[in-house]
């Protein structure tokens, strides 16, 4: 058991880790004309905005919740926020946008499967991503079920000494873990899951998010006269 632990929790994150960078590396090199979301707008319009936008803004609420909650170490705050409100913070601010993105999401998973015209346009890849994320984020909104239990913080900063450990190559991480619940391990487990298969599907394109656009100079579109 102590072995299966250090192998998902110790091995599997490094090799989900170099799956990712390496394998995002190479198809952006040796397939460029992949790099794409195969947006379906054009096939149908039919609730794609209102799914579109509650999906992407829960789910980059909580990714940057994720990074700066899981990596930013324990004395970096403790003077200004105790663990107790900075997970109830988590709970409140995690649990709207999971909402949002699981509402979105599901809008969208219904347009892929049942709309002929999108599923005949979808790859099994872009349902099975879908999917995958959507249990993903169901499986984040239980843990904030669970940590309703423990408001004292006493879950969440093992949670994060694995994190960092993992990022900065300390010994020991999966040791970290030994001891929190089940529903975590599955969270986490998916989450490296959907980090491994991300080179070989359309979340490629999250590393060409147009950041440009913000500092980009005003192009005058003009009507024909």
């Amino acid at each position: 058991m102590d072995y299966t632990h250090t192998l998902l929790f110790g091995f599997y994150p490094y090799l989900a880790g170099t799956v990712f960078l390496l394998g995002s590396l190479l198809r952006f090199d040796h397939g460029q004309y992949t790099w794409k979301t195969g947006s379906s707008q054009m096939l149908t319009k039919k609730r794609m905005r209102v799914g579109s936008n509650l999906f992407h803004i829960g789910i980059i609420v909580i990714f940057f919740g994720h990074l700066v909650g899981l990596l930013t170490p324990h004395w970096a705050y403790e003077w200004a926020i105790t663990p107790g409100n900075k997970q109830i913070m988590a709970i409140v601010v995690g649990g709207i946008a999971g909402v949002l993105c699981l509402i979105g999401g599901m809008i969208l998973l219904h347009r892929r499967l049942f709309d002929p015209r999108v599923r005949a346009s979808s790859s099994t890849a872009d349902i099975v991503i879908l999917a995958l994320l959507m249990v993903q984020v169901t499986l984040g909104l239980f843990t904030i079920v669970a940590a309703v239990d423990h408001l004292d913080g006493s879950v969440m900063l093992p949670l994060a000494e694995w994190a960092q450990s993992i990022v900065f190559f300390r010994a020991g991480a999966a040791g970290h873990l030994m001891d929190v619940g089940l529903i975590y391990k599955l969270h986490i487990f998916v989450g490296l899951t959907i980090v491994l298969i991300f080179p070989f599907t359309r979340l490629v394109h999250a590393w060409s998010a147009p950041f440009g656009y913000i500092g980009r100079r005003y192009q005058l579109v003009r009507r024909r006269a």
